[in-house]
């Protein structure tokens, strides 16, 4: 393949999808200009305007809405599923036929991914998708608007032929990003390296600060960045230190993946509205009920993103048999936002606080599995307390934070933050704000940034696996009645385990039967950090997480036994490969994701 014109960075968002590109080369040193590239989308039947992000949103629209190329895009694409803002807005009138945060669905484990599930819950009569697949319709989308725009007249600047890197949630483990790596493969991406959004954040803020961001921390800080988005918060640590005399930054910390963020708002601002419209007399039905989430999520993101705008009309279907004596009429206001979301989702609390587990129930509906405690500040206050120190009983907080995502646009929200970090700390000056351009952009930015920073350009956050990766092993014993052996967990790739490097547990054999399907459980960690590649643990209790399984099928005569090791790869693009290798000849199987069931 040809040297690359651009280096593209896409945050695949869960509200919204944002393209950046650079041109590959620097020249004199000097990374060029970042820009954003405005994507082509259909905003009415007929209407295509370009915006600066593309609605992460899919509608699967009847075919008699359909005809006479309402939906056609400029690049003869279109009609079957509609990608963007016209498929954001019709949420609030169909909302059955409308995929939302399609990217939150890939980390769900109760559910296969792979199969067509969505638009959830659906009627039948709807042909349905699969998360992975709706992911990947995304990036398809932004693979043909690119090459419509960019690449008419030169096929060698279509987008697969650039240098791609695809940002992912820090806290996504090792199945969802294969799984992402899978979507963007699908839609003809195969040239990408994933990043950590909360990286791409700090990226963004280095590159617009330029050689001014040396002045805006010091050695020995530690920032926080504090990323919460419209499916997910994410937290993570980078600690600042010195070596030869020039500043050096390593992610330290990870938080663990928290399905709370815009999505869970948009929801309490529904059942906020509902309450009213009910103590009015009007009741809505579920069906409604989703069309009033959508009509939220506009509400909401109009109010953070303009500080005249005091409330906001919502406006759902009714049951009517007109479509205007069936609309039913309310608003949002802007205090009915401080009182719902600050008060709901940042409550101030102490720093010991720990997110509240309130008791489960004996069963309940399958779908997006939600943080079952919706404030923050106490999943944050959890997150520092577990990893802001590596010392035992010591905790130290962060002397500065970085905010990112859609929802830190709204600066009362960041003020609430901060006001109860400064609580938690003694420092005399309290925690200082990076302040960054766009809490929008920034992912998409950075990302460009990183790829100069991997061709060794720029400065570059040091990382690796933000996550501790474990393969369950039945304990040797003898067989007892009615109890199953215990499982212990075996290390196989530790935390900050670099891209591009393998761990060989060749002190450790494990028997595998060739012809018949071998299972094992697959476990990871945010907390433990210092278990090393080949350590066993016992004792785990609630530090280790089941995640799902790797299965394979391994070739030759059934019922012959193979003594293999076990080789693990983080590859390049910043995912997980893990091999049996025969012991005797050498022979390697690879031990497949099974992102089936997980209960």
């Amino acid at each position: 393949m040809a040297e690359p014109r651009y280096i593209i960075g896409i945050d695949l968002g869960t509200t919204n999808s944002i393209l950046s590109y650079t041109d590959a080369v620097v020249e004199k040193g000097k990374i060029p200009e970042i820009r954003i590239f405005e994507i082509p989308q259909i905003v009415s039947p007929h209407t295509i305007e370009k915006q600066s992000s593309l609605a992460s949103f899919l509608y699967i629209p009847p075919s008699a809405e359909a005809k006479d190329g309402a939906f056609e895009l400029p690049w003869g694409a279109g009609g079957k599923i509609i990608v963007g803002e016209y498929a954001r807005l019709r949420g609030t009138e169909v909302p059955q036929r409308v995929i939302a945060s399609s990217k939150s669905w890939l980390c769900n484990t109760s559910v296969d991914r792979n199969k067509p599930i969505l638009p959830w819950e659906a009627p039948d009569d709807i042909e349905k998708i699969s998360p992975v697949e709706a992911s990947s319709a995304i990036l398809s989308y932004i693979r043909n608007a690119w090459n419509h725009e960019m690449a008419a007249d030169d096929p060698s600047l279509t987008m697969e032929n650039q240098d791609i890197y695809l940002t992912v949630p820090a806290s996504f483990n090792a199945v969802a990003r294969e799984l992402t790596v899978n979507a963007a493969e699908m839609a003809g991406l195969s040239n990408i390296t994933l990043l950590e959004e909360p990286q791409a954040a700090f990226y963004s803020w280095i590159e617009i600060s330029h050689e001014k961001w040396r002045d805006s921390v010091a050695k020995g800080d530690l920032v926080l960045i504090c990323d919460v988005g419209g499916g997910t918060t994410d937290f993570s640590l980078i600690r600042i230190s010195e070596e030869d005399g020039e500043l050096v930054l390593d992610r330290t910390a990870v938080g663990d993946h928290l399905l709370v963020g815009g999505d869970n708002m948009d929801l309490a601002l529904a059942y906020f509205l509902t309450r009213k419209l009910s103590e009015a007399g009007t009741r809505i039905d579920s069906w409604q009920m989703r069309g009033m989430v959508h009509g939220c999520r506009n509400a909401k993101e109009t109010i953070f993103s303009k500080d005249d705008v005091d409330s906001f009309p919502v406006t759902i279907l009714g049951r009517g048999g007109g479509l205007i004596a069936g609309t039913i009429k309310t608003e949002l206001g802007a205090e009915d936002i401080e009182t719902v979301l600050i008060d709901g989702f940042f409550p101030e609390c102490e720093s010991s606080a720990t997110p509240v587990a309130p008791s489960r129930a004996g069963l309940r509906e399958a779908g997006l599995v939600y943080a079952s405690d919706p404030a923050i500040t106490r999943h944050m206050a959890a997150f520092l307390n577990r990893h802001a120190s590596d010392e035992p009983e010591e905790i130290e907080f962060p002397t500065a934070i970085l905010f990112n995502g859609g929802v830190m646009k709204a600066r009362i929200i960041r003020e609430r933050i901060k006001t109860i970090l400064d609580s938690w700390t003694d420092q005399d000056l309290g925690i200082r704000e990076i302040n960054t351009e766009s809490y929008d952009l920034a992912v998409a930015r950075g990302a460009a940034y990183y790829g100069h920073a991997r061709r060794g350009y720029g400065v570059r956050i040091r990382s690796g696996l933000g996550k501790t990766y474990y393969i369950g092993v039945a304990a040797a014993m003898p067989a007892v009645p009615g109890m199953p052996a215990p499982i212990k967990a075996l290390c196989v790739a530790p935390f900050g385990m670099e891209e591009g490097t393998d761990v060989f547990l060749t002190e450790r054999e494990f028997v595998l039967v060739v012809g018949e399907q071998v299972r094992f459980d697959f476990f990871g960690s945010s907390i433990r950090k210092h278990d090393p590649a080949g350590a066993v643990i016992e004792d785990w209790h609630e530090e280790i997480e089941e995640i799902t399984t790797l299965e394979t099928l391994l070739d030759g005569p059934p019922g012959t036994s193979v003594r293999v090791n076990l080789e693990v790869r983080v590859t390049e693009i910043g995912t997980l490969e893990i091999w049996c290798v025969s012991v005797e000849d050498g022979k390697r199987w690879k031990l497949e994701f099974n992102v089936r069931e997980q209960s």
